[in-house]
C-alpha cells in the first residue's frame, strides 16, 4: 500500500468518527425491564440497589409494604437531585474532620454516603453534575481519599484478594453476589497515581475508575467489580500503622508475586469468561510485564499504559490542529519527553506506532518516527551511552553520533535539551511537581513551533509539571495547555483566554471498555485502541482547535464515550475480532452500518432510572 493510500486511510478513520455524531434520542434497554426482588419493608430501602427513597410512588409503597415508612409526600427525580444538592452545600464544611480535611474530601464523603443508601440516585447525581464531581470521585481527589482510605472506610465496596488467599481465589469469586461482571478495575496498590505505594488502600482508584464506567459509558453499576490484590506494601509508615487495613508485610516478588497474578486472573475468568479487565496503577516495573503476559490470553488493558497514550496520542494530534496544520503533518512533530516510566514509555510507543503508521508502516517509517523523541528521566537525557537503561526505554536511546551535532551529551539536564532541540511539544509524565520550571519554559520561548504545546499530564494536580499561569506567562499566549488534573482556564486580558485542557484518561478507558463489551472482542488489540485515539482526536471542530481547545468538556462525556464506543465496536469487526454481545450475534454485527452501530451503542448504555420493583417471594 502507497503511503498516500495509508494517508487517506487514517484521515478516513478520523472522518468516520466525525460522521457517528449524529442526534438521537437517548434511550436504553437496560432502564425499562421491571425488577424482581425477593424483600420488603425496611429491607428495600436498605438495600442501595433498590432503594428509591421518597421517589417510590403509592402503589410501590403498597406492593413492597413501604406505607407508612417514608415521609408521604412522592417526589421526583428532579426534586431528589435538587434535595441532595442543597444539603450538600449545607454540609460541606460541616463534614470536614478539622482543618486538614479539604472541602473536595468533604464533599466525596456526602457522595458516599448517598451512594451507600441509592445507587441509582447517586448515578443520577453523578451523571448530571459530571463536570463538577468527577474530579471528587476521581482525580485529583481520589489520590487523597487513597491515601485516607483507612479512616474513611465504613462499608465494604469490591473484593480483596490477598498473597494470604493463595490457593482459594477460585472459590473465592463465588463470594461475590453477580451472577454476571462486565467490567472489572484491578490494582495492587503499588502507584497509586504520582503517590506511590498506598497498599491496599489503593482500592479508592479502582472504585473511582468503575464509578466513570457507570457514569460516562453506562455500565450496568451490578455488573462492575472494584478489586484490589494485596501482595503487601513496601511503605514504611503503613507497615508501622497499627490501624493499617491489609497486609503488613513487605511486598512479594518476582515469582511469587506472578503466581498471585496468575491465579487470579484465570479465577476471575473462570467464573466470568466474558468479563474485561483494566489494570489500574501498577508500578512499571510490573504493569509492562503483566500486559504482556495477558493480552493475548484475556480481554483485558492497562490504562495507565495505553490509556493514558491513546489520550495523549489524541493530544498531540489536535495539537498540530491547533498549528492550523493537517494531522498527517504529526510525524515533524519533535518531541521531548520528561519521564519514563510505565505511563511515559506507553505514549512513547504509541506515539512511535502513529506516526510510523502515517509514514507506510514500514521498518524505515518505525526508524524514522523514533528520531522524533528525546527521552529525559530523572538521571537525564538518555542515549546509548547509558548503562542499566531499562529495557522498555532503549528504543528510545539518542544515537551517540546525533549527539555531537545537537551540541547534547549522555544525561544532559531538561533545560539543555529544550534549548537545544527547540522542540514542537514538551510532554510531561514524570511525577514530578514544578519539573517544568522557569529555566525549562523560559527555553521552550526558543521552539521552531509557531505555537509550541505543553503537555504537563502528571497527577494529581500537586504533580503536575508546570501550571497553567506559569506556561502562558513565561512561554507565551499562543501556547498550547494541557493537564493531566483539571485546572481553571486563566484570563488572559483584553477579551483573550488561556484554554486549560485537561488530557484526562476519562475520555478513553469507559469508551474502550464499552467499545470491547458491546463487540465481544477476544482481546483489546492495538487497532481497537488507535481508533479510540483517533476519534478522539476528530472530536473538535476546527473553530475549536484553532483556539487551542484540543480535548472536548467533561460534560459530553456520554457522548464522548458513545463515539469511541463505536469506533472500537468498528475496527474490532475489522480485524475480524468481533464475537458479537447477548442476542447481537457476529454475524448481525458485521451487517451494521455506522449508523446502527451508534444505535446499537446506545440502546445498551445504563441510564440510573429508577426500575419497576415487582415483589416475589423466596
Amino acid at each position: 500500500m502507497s503511503n498516500f493510500s495509508r494517508q487517506i486511510r487514517f484521515s478516513s478513520s478520523i472522518i468516520r468518527c466525525l460522521q457517528y455524531r449524529i442526534s438521537r434520542s437517548f434511550t436504553t434497554i437496560e432502564g425499562h425491564r421491571p425488577t424482581i426482588v425477593h424483600k420488603q419493608g425496611l429491607d428495600i430501602l436498605h438495600d442501595p440497589w433498590f432503594n428509591k427513597g421518597t421517589a417510590f410512588s403509592m402503589t410501590e409503597r403498597d406492593r413492597l409494604e413501604l406505607r407508612g415508612l417514608l415521609p408521604p409526600n412522592v417526589m421526583s427525580n428532579e426534586q431528589q437531585i435538587d434535595r441532595f444538592m442543597a444539603d450538600l452545600k449545607r454540609l460541606e464544611v460541616n463534614a470536614r474532620d478539622g482543618p486538614s480535611d479539604t472541602n473536595s474530601l468533604a464533599k466525596w464523603r456526602i457522595l458516599n454516603r448517598l451512594h451507600d443508601r441509592n445507587e441509582t440516585m447517586y448515578y443520577k447525581v453523578l451523571i448530571a453534575k459530571i463536570e463538577e464531581y468527577a474530579p471528587i470521585v476521581y482525580t485529583p481527589t481520589v489520590g487523597l481519599v487513597c491515601q485516607k482510605y483507612g479512616g474513611l472506610f465504613r462499608r465494604p465496596r469490591g473484593m480483596y484478594f490477598s498473597a494470604a488467599d493463595r490457593g482459594e481465589m477460585m472459590s473465592m469469586v463465588y463470594n461475590w453476589p453477580a451472577e454476571q461482571v462486565d467490567m472489572i478495575v484491578v490494582t495492587d496498590g503499588s502507584r497509586i497515581l504520582g503517590l506511590g505505594d498506598l497498599g491496599v488502600q489503593g482500592i479508592g482508584i479502582a472504585i473511582g475508575k468503575l464509578d466513570l464506567y457507570v457514569a460516562a459509558a453506562g455500565i450496568n453499576p451490578q455488573r462492575v467489580l472494584p478489586i484490589m490484590i494485596d501482595v503487601g506494601t513496601n511503605n514504611e509508615a503503613l507497615l508501622k500503622d497499627p490501624l493499617y487495613l491489609g497486609l503488613q508485610q513487605h511486598r512479594l516478588d518476582g515469582e511469587e508475586y506472578l503466581a498471585v497474578i496468575d491465579e487470579f486472573m484465570e479465577a476471575v475468568f473462570t467464573r466470568w469468561p466474558h468479563v474485561i479487565v483494566q489494570f489500574e496503577d501498577f508500578q512499571s516495573k510490573w504493569a509492562f510485564k503483566l500486559l504482556q503476559r495477558y493480552r493475548n490470553s484475556y480481554r483485558m488493558f492497562n490504562d495507565d499504559v495505553q490509556g493514558t497514550a491513546g489520550v495523549a496520542i489524541a493530544g498531540l494530534l489536535g495539537a498540530v490542529r491547533a498549528q492550523g496544520k493537517p494531522m498527517i503533518d504529526f510525524p515533524k512533530q519533535k518531541i521531548v519527553v520528561a519521564g519514563a516510566g510505565s505511563a511515559g514509555i506507553g505514549v512513547l510507543n504509541a506515539a512511535r506506532k502513529t506516526m510510523a503508521r502515517m509514514l507506510g508502516n514500514n521498518e524505515l517509517a518505525y526508524e524514522s518516527a523514533g528520531s522524533q523523541f528525546w527521552v529525559v528521566d530523572a538521571n537525564g537525557l538518555i542515549t546509548e551511552e547509558r548503562e542499566n537503561v531499562d529495557d522498555d526505554a532503549k528504543p528510545f536511546a539518542r544515537k551517540t553520533k546525533e549527539m555531537g551535532r545537537q551540541g547534547l551529551k549522555e544525561g544532559a539536564s531538561l533545560a539543555e535539551v529544550v534549548r537545544e532541540v527547540k522542540p514542537d511539544v514538551l510532554l510531561g509524565l514524570s511525577a514530578v511537581g514544578g519539573l517544568f520550571s522557569k529555566e525549562v519554559l523560559e527555553a521552550l520561548k526558543g521552539s521552531t513551533s509557531t505555537r509550541p504545546a505543553i503537555f504537563a499530564m502528571s497527577n494529581p494536580t500537586t504533580n503536575a509539571e508546570c501550571t497553567p499561569e506559569e506556561a502562558f506567562s513565561i512561554v507565551g499566549e499562543n501556547v498550547v495547555f494541557a493537564s493531566g488534573s483539571p485546572f481553571a482556564d486563566v484570563d488572559l486580558g483584553n477579551g483573550h483566554i488561556g484554554h486549560c485542557n485537561q488530557g484526562n484518561n476519562m475520555y478513553l478507558f469507559p469508551g474502550i471498555g464499552l467499545g470491547t463489551l458491546l463487540s465481544g472482542s477476544r482481546i483489546v488489540s492495538d487497532g481497537m485502541l488507535q481508533a479510540a485515539a483517533e476519534c478522539l482526536a476528530g472530536y473538535m471542530t476546527e473553530e475549536e482547535v484553532l483556539k487551542g481547545i484540543i480535548y472536548p468538556s467533561i460534560s459530553s462525556i456520554r457522548d464522548i464515550t458513545k463515539q469511541v464506543a463505536a469506533a472500537v465496536i468498528s475496527e474490532a469487526i475489522e480485524e475480524d475480532l468481533a464475537e458479537g454481545y447477548r442476542e447481537m450475534d457476529a454475524r448481525e454485527l458485521r451487517k451494521l452500518n455506522k449508523d446502527e452501530i451508534i444505535s446499537y451503542v446506545e440502546d445498551n448504555m445504563w441510564s440510573p432510572e429508577y426500575p419497576t420493583l415487582i415483589y416475589k417471594k423466596d
